[in-house]
């Protein structure tokens, strides 16, 4: 029997308690590495010490970068989508899926696409479809597909999606969920070792991929967005004169979308500037404040993150001093 060494879990609402009894009925000598997406926001999160204390195999939140080890559970930490690649975890910032960051989707797409056959896809309770997407992937790359009992889920949403969308491999009870994993492990944990300078032309392919990477992907828009509402805008011509008309009535002529567009742009800009220097001010009051009651690691978090917010509206100043090719800058005729 192949091993399925590569277990993805994802679950969201009443997950957490799922997690503890699946785990806790896991052998000390499970041969497998346990991927773990909870939604948590960008909430502080001990889940790592919750699942430790749940049963025989350690957690600990992903890092980007780590190698891969098996009988070894990674969480992904608070505002981070995890990825995986061969041999390796990365973690990313990138867009929210399914309103929450991080999300199960990327982490399964991304197994999907380094392991392949390898992977087994797990989607616990949780509310709404995050996971039923990424599921089709798995299966595309010849991985298993096992989802709990929408009956025995605290929240059933994400289970019956999955069930509804995806032609699931096992749908089970938790702690036949457990006994299912050590089947399709295998036996004799083995560390794997990093494979990351081996695999260098497939990690890079990886990287580049849009379906995996969890990045902002620039695409060609769908349609332009009126700059007074946000809402959609259709495209038309009185006369030979291109006009934008969006779908409650606001209309500009080319040239007046032009001067529209650019002021909300900068406006964005600017309130993103905004923003960061705010945030350097909290974060120097929040170190004088840590200072005085004598906390060093509090004052320390604080003052990385006030350095972090200036250098990163001084970039953006530089970006928005630069030279720009304004309304106007160009006529001929529209």
């Amino acid at each position: 029997m192949s091993r399925n060494d590569i277990v993805v879990i994802g679950a969201s609402a009443g997950g957490l308690e799922a997690l503890q009894t699946l785990v806790g009925n896991l052998p000390r000598d499970f041969a497998a590495a346990i991927f773990v997406v909870l939604h948590i926001g960008i909430r502080p999160s001990a889940m790592p010490s919750v699942l430790t204390s749940a049963g025989p195999l350690p957690a600990s939140h992903a890092l980007d970068g780590a190698p891969i080890r098996m009988g070894h559970i990674y969480v992904a930490p608070p505002d981070h989508h995890l990825l995986i690649e061969r041999g390796q975890m990365r973690l990313s910032r990138g867009p929210r899926e399914n309103l929450t960051r991080p999300a199960v989707d990327p982490l399964f797409r991304s197994a999907a696409e380094a392991y392949g056959p390898r992977v087994v896809g797990v989607i616990l309770s949780g509310a709404l479809s995050d996971g039923a997407a990424g599921f089709n992937v798995i299966k595309r790359h010849g991985g298993i597909t096992i989802v709990q009992d929408p009956d025995e889920a605290r929240f059933p949403g994400m289970p019956r999606s999955a069930l509804k969308y995806v032609d699931v491999d096992y749908c089970a009870r938790v702690a036949d969920i457990s006994d299912l994993l050590v089947r399709l492990s295998g036996v004799n944990p083995v560390e794997m070792a990093s494979l990351a300078q081996k695999s260098a032309d497939r990690r890079q392919q990886a990287m580049e991929s849009t379906t995996m990477s969890g990045k902002y992907d620039l695409k060609q828009p769908v349609a332009l967005t009126c700059p007074d509402c946000g809402g959609s805008v259709q495209q038309t011509t009185i006369g030979e004169m291109p006009y934008f008309t969006c779908h409650i009535g606001h209309r500009f002529a080319a040239a007046n979308m032009d001067v529209a567009q650019f002021e909300r742009m900068e406006h964005a800009l600017v309130v993103a500037l905004r923003t960061l220097n705010e945030r350097a001010e909290l974060c120097r009051r929040m170190v004088d404040l840590s200072r005085a009651k004598g906390q060093t690691l509090s004052m320390q978090r604080w003052e990385t993150a006030r350095q972090e917010a200036e250098d990163r509206a001084e970039v953006l100043r530089s970006f928005l001093e630069q030279d720009w090719t304004g309304p106007g800058a160009v006529e001929e005729g529209v």
